[in-house]
């Protein structure tokens, strides 16, 4: 069970959910919270123009009564009664002294207050606060009266404005913190219920989002349980008809490399036993005989030496074969002249040649140096060489060798004018055991495995071949090969 539940914690379906609940959820909250706050500001902005307008009419009501020299008018009390209930608040009179001369909460008349929002209105300024933590909005109104002065020239009688109190109004804003909260909590409500049908609309959403993917999942189980084709069908969206596709060419490519290997494999104990079958067969042949002649004898043996020295070759190849499989980082790279290079492995080859009765030829345009990998290049050389003059049954046969260079490879040429290879034959050449004219392939000799040793030479020195061959005029082969190894992050 707990191993379920962390693997649904892990899955896509779990994680498409949580991002589609963040995507939808987040704005919404923030959308939500700024909303709350735009309420809140707007709502004590309101109220408090509200309360302003009707301090400004009253304070110019005081001042038009006089009130503050005879605090005792029956209906400016009311009125300041009455604006004190209705906004559940407390108003202030206060005369030029600074002294209290009205209180609606009877606590501190006849005081005298000092402060800087007082102070401020006696400069004839319109205060407001609005203070957020105890909730309550406060302002101070200047009690003006209109005083004329005669002017200083024609006459004339100038009015000014002066200030002879200040009424003070405190109003507690906990009636709009219940509306707030109360607005507050629908919307949570209403945002939780968004999350509750968002989440459901989600977990369907990646249920069918993640169904291919599970009949994917089960295509390939069965596959590989050998209970579907070798091509996995899967209906889906457009990624998922992809990544079908990339699968079966995977698939395809890995079924084509393990029919590779099993090929491999069947031609390896084929080559190996083919030797030790010949071997077996003049051994009892000389063993069922009796006062078999030294002749005989000897020819048999020298037959069994030939058949050793075969199935030594194969795998000696096989054994270098399987080096050149190995990463690039096993080369043993170093500067080396081609040039003597090329004629070292000529003069070893010369023999074999004289005795085929081929003429190798070398020719050098430029001296060439070239970092490289010397005994794996030698074998990559030698075998087109070898090759060159085992397949040659031409009278007057020749195998042409040829080194040049640019700024940034080498190349060497191989051509020979021996008996060719078909065209349908030479997509095959690099692959193991490949013989492109088996009838003539235990008269030549060879294992089948020299050509696939040099292309993988080749190709670890991040290099490439080319063949050139028509059937019973010649074959060309064409190495390149960068004069500076390159690593394989380089490429």
């Amino acid at each position: 069970m707990a191993k379920k539940i962390k693997s649904f914690f892990g899955s896509f379906v779990f994680r498409l959910v949580i991002l589609l609940l963040i995507v939808g959820m987040l704005p919404s909250g923030i959308l939500f919270t700024i909303l709350l706050r735009t309420y809140e500001k707007r709502s004590v902005d309101l109220k408090t123009i509200e309360i302003l307008n009707q301090a400004k009419i009253l304070a110019n009501t005081i001042a038009t009564e006089e009130y503050l020299e005879n605090p005792k008018n029956p209906a400016i009390d009311a009125q300041l009664t009455q604006l004190s209930k209705i906004y559940d608040g407390r108003v202030i009179v206060v005369n030029q002294a600074f002294r209290i001369v009205k209180d609606t909460y009877d606590i501190d008349r006849k005081k005298t207050i000092i402060s800087q929002e007082v102070m401020r209105s006696f400069r004839g300024e319109e205060v407001t606060n609005y203070d957020a933590e105890n909730r309550y909005i406060e302002l101070t109104v200047p009690v003006m009266i209109t005083v004329q002065t005669p002017g200083n020239t024609d006459g004339q009688v100038v009015e000014s404005q002066v200030v002879i109190g200040v009424l003070m109004v405190s109003v507690s804003t906990d009636t709009d913190a219940i509306n707030y909260s109360n607005l507050e909590r629908t919307g949570v409500l209403i945002l939780l219920t968004s999350c509750m049908v968002l989440a459901l609309i989600a977990v369907l959403l990646a249920i069918e989002l993640a169904s291919p993917f599970k009949r994917l999942s089960a295509a390939i189980h069965d596959f590989h349980a050998g209970m579907e084709n070798e091509v996995i069908s899967v209906k889906g969206y457009s990624e998922v008809q992809e990544l079908v596709e990339r699968i079966n060419s995977m698939t395809a490519s890995m079924k084509t490399l393990n029919d590779s290997r099993q090929e491999f494999v069947s031609n390896v104990s084929h080559e190996l036993k083919t030797p030790l079958t010949s071997m077996k067969v003049l051994a009892d042949s000389l063993n069922i005989q009796e006062n078999v002649p030294v002749e005989l004898y000897q020819e048999f043996m020298a037959d069994i030496t030939v058949e050793i020295d075969r199935e030594n070759k194969i795998i000696s190849d096989l054994l270098s074969l399987v080096r050149m499989d190995k990463a690039a980082a096993d080369l043993s790279v170093a500067s080396v002249n081609m040039n003597d290079l090329v004629e070292i492995i000529l003069r070893r080859l010369k023999p074999i040649a004289d005795k085929q009765g081929v003429e190798l030829v070398f020719e050098s345009f430029r001296p060439v140096t070239a970092e490289i990998d010397e005994v794996k290049m030698t074998l990559a050389i030698s075998n087109l060489v070898e090759n060159g003059i085992k397949y040659n049954r031409t009278e007057g046969g020749f195998v042409h060798v040829s080194l040049n260079a640019d700024y940034q490879f080498f190349y060497l040429t191989v051509e020979d004018n021996g008996m060719g290879i078909p065209e349908e034959s030479q997509e095959h050449i690099y692959e193991r055991f490949y013989r492109a004219d088996k009838s003539h392939s235990r008269e030549i000799g060879g294992t089948g495995l020299g050509l696939a040793i040099t292309r993988s030479a080749v190709l670890m020195h991040r290099g490439a071949i080319k063949l050139h061959s028509i059937e019973g005029e010649g074959t060309t082969f064409t190495i390149r090969v960068p004069l500076n190894y390159i690593e394989a992050g380089g490429l």
